[in-house]
This record gives structure tokens, C-alpha cells and sequence, in this order.
């Protein structure tokens, strides 16, 4: 006896099947800019019906629009919005480099900007301040958010369900400082939040301190953080308010760069 029911197969495919058809009505829209109904079925090999329907959920979801009076369609504000999104996140680097090496300047300490990756950081600029004597670079490197200024913000810009999602129960233990349970992790976001920057205090290696700021893009959403690191001695709690207005500031040029209106 078969696992598969008669005709579930069918059931399951015919989904797949529409959402194929959509992205291909866009991908036609996006190489005539406009198109019919007609036109479209023709290109596919379907029964206008059945462009009718797609086109009729695209439009719902403002990924298409018709032209007034004309019966033909185009690409729609949904459309221009994710590519915005997509524009902006590789827009970072060149937008933030400048006002980094500025802020590592300012600082004397290394500056990064990262981005979230599922429970983990990458770094994706650096800048280092005169005060450093570098040994390594951060570019490329992945790290835990969870033990991670950076991370932190990253991850205070998600709800706690989202955030319990990404990171589990367990985290991993790197120093005697490391977060090492989601409600103590729950409670700095809490405070991250309400700040706007978070810190760490030798939470990833010891005799190593940060403090991070979010960027935001023009949807308002946090994309990216920026953070100031260096050595504990040097880089003490007592300066960290002093501090993170500074990466405060430049992340709110960043994101004025991405198109963040405050």
C-alpha cells in the first residue's frame, strides 16, 4: 500500500506550481515593464484565468499595480520596497566606513559594524584607532551574539519570542562573564532597548570590553550595529556612557545615510 494517498501529490504540487507562476509574472514585468493579461498567458503557456488569479494576489499584496484605463500591469511599491531593504543592507559598508574611521579616530579604539546571522555576528567593517595595536582583524569573523555588544543590539531590535527562537536555552560559556541563560540575556535587551546601546564587560575574551549602538534603516529597522571595542583597562565601564553617545551619534548619521528619519 502506498505511503501516499491518491492525488496528495497533485495537492502539494499545485502550490508550488502558483508560486512559480507568480515569480515568473514578475520576473515578466520586470523585463517589459508593463504587460496584459492576455500577453503574460501567452508567455507562460496558461489560460488567462489562470494570470487573472496571480495577478489578482500580486495586486493584493501591492507587488503589481494596473495602469489606469490601459489594462496592463506593472511592478508595484512592494516591489521597490524589499529592493530597498536589499539596497540598503549592501549600502552599509560604503556608507559607514567614513564616519568609522571618524569614530575610531575620535575613540582611540577599534570600531566595527556587524550584522545578525541567525544566532551569530559578522562583522563587516572595521576601523582601527590609533590606540591599537593590531593583531588581528575582525572583518569576516563570526561571533556569538549572545556575548557580543553588537549581538546584543542586534538582537534587542527582535522580540523576545524571535530571540529565544534564535538562540535557544544553552548558550556557550567563553569567559567567567559570558551570559549563559536567555532570562539574564532577556533583561540587558530589556535595558539595551531602553538606552539604545548596549555593552559587554569581558564577555568573549578576557581583558576585552565593548559598547554598540543600532543602525536603522529607512523602514526603521534595525539592520546593522555599530561598536566601539578595546581593552578593559582602558576602555572601562566608567567610560562607557561617554562612549556610547559617540556611537549613538554615528549610528544615527549611518542610518540617516540608509535613510532612517528620526
Amino acid at each position: 500500500m502506498s505511503d501516499d494517498p491518491a492525488g496528495q501529490s497533485d495537492k502539494s504540487v499545485a502550490p508550488v506550481q502558483s508560486v512559480d507562476r507568480a515569480l515568473t509574472v514578475l520576473e515578466i514585468l520586470g523585463r517589459w515593464g508593463t504587460a496584459g493579461v492576455t500577453d503574460i498567458a501567452s508567455e507562460i503557456g496558461v489560460h488567462k484565468s489562470t494570470v487573472s488569479r496571480l495577478i489578482a494576489v500580486l495586486e493584493s499584496r501591492g507587488f503589481v499595480e494596473q495602469l489606469s484605463d490601459r489594462g496592463k500591469y506593472r511592478l508595484g511599491f512592494s516591489i521597490v520596497r524589499l529592493a530597498g531593504s536589499t539596497s540598503a543592507r549592501m549600502d552599509i559598508p560604503k556608507q559607514s566606513q567614513p564616519l568609522c574611521d571618524e569614530l575610531a579616530l575620535a575613540t582611540g579604539e577599534t570600531v566595527n559594524v556587524a550584522i545578525l546571522d541567525d544566532a551569530s555576528i559578522i562583522n563587516i567593517v572595521e576601523a582601527i584607532g590609533p590606540a591599537e595595536i593590531t593583531l588581528r582583524s575582525w572583518v569576516g569573523q563570526s561571533c556569538p551574539a549572545t556575548a557580543t555588544s553588537s549581538g546584543k543590539v542586534l538582537l534587542a531590535g527582535r522580540s523576545d519570542a524571535a530571540v529565544r527562537s534564535l538562540v535557544g536555552t544553552k548558550f556557550g560559556t567563553y569567559t567567567a562573564s559570558s551570559i549563559t541563560d536567555v532570562a539574564t540575556l532577556l533583561a540587558e535587551l530589556a535595558d539595551a532597548r531602553r538606552n539604545g546601546w548596549a555593552s559587554v564587560r569581558e564577555e568573549l575574551e578576557v581583558g576585552l570590553n565593548a559598547v554598540a549602538a543600532p543602525i536603522r534603516d529607512g523602514d526603521g529597522d534595525v539592520v546593522a550595529a555599530i561598536s566601539v571595542s578595546g581593552p578593559a583597562y582602558r576602555l572601562t565601564p566608567e567610560r562607557f556612557p561617554d562612549v556610547a553617545a559617540q556611537v549613538r551619534d554615528v549610528a544615527a548619521q549611518i542610518g540617516r545615510r540608509l535613510g532612517h528619519l528620526e
